[in-house]
């Protein structure tokens, strides 16, 4: 069996990274196993669990305070080779431009709806091109 996919959830307010963690669920889809998260609320330590390389796929809160997820993506996108891909969370539908500026593979907008949350981040995961595991 293979370990946990592991997403990283990053915004400065706790309130909104439990929002984020409770709609996506601990299993997005039958067909992806369980997850794990890393909260951070901090750009140096989302800057620090990239470039580890062990994230599977990010959420980023698009107005998280001072440095917003939607520029983190972008700053992220670019410095990073083959980046794991990014959801932004954002407010208002209208900044959508904003999110595909970043280069995020994904949106997902407040309030979360957790089954399309759920699913967004499926999809992704499912876009990323996993390993496939024999056993």
């Amino acid at each position: 069996m293979s370990s946990p996919l592991k997403i990283l959830v990053f915004s400065h307010r706790p309130e909104v990274r439990e929002r984020i963690l409770t709609a996506v669920g601990r299993r997005p889809a039958a067909d992806l196993g369980r997850v794990t998260y890393h909260e951070s609320a901090t750009i140096a330590d989302v800057l620090m669990e990239m470039d580890a390389g062990k994230v599977d796929l990010a959420i980023l809160d698009g107005e998280s305070q001072p440095t917003g997820g939607i520029g983190l993506c972008r700053q992220l996108k670019h410095e990073i080779d083959d980046c794991p891909p990014i959801v932004i969370a954002i407010r208002r539908k209208d900044d959508r431009w904003l999110a595909t500026w970043s280069q995020a593979d994904a949106v997902i907008v407040h309030p979360l709806d957790p089954l399309a949350a759920a699913e967004t981040v499926a999809d992704v995961l499912r876009n990323k091109q996993l390993p496939v595991v024999q056993g």
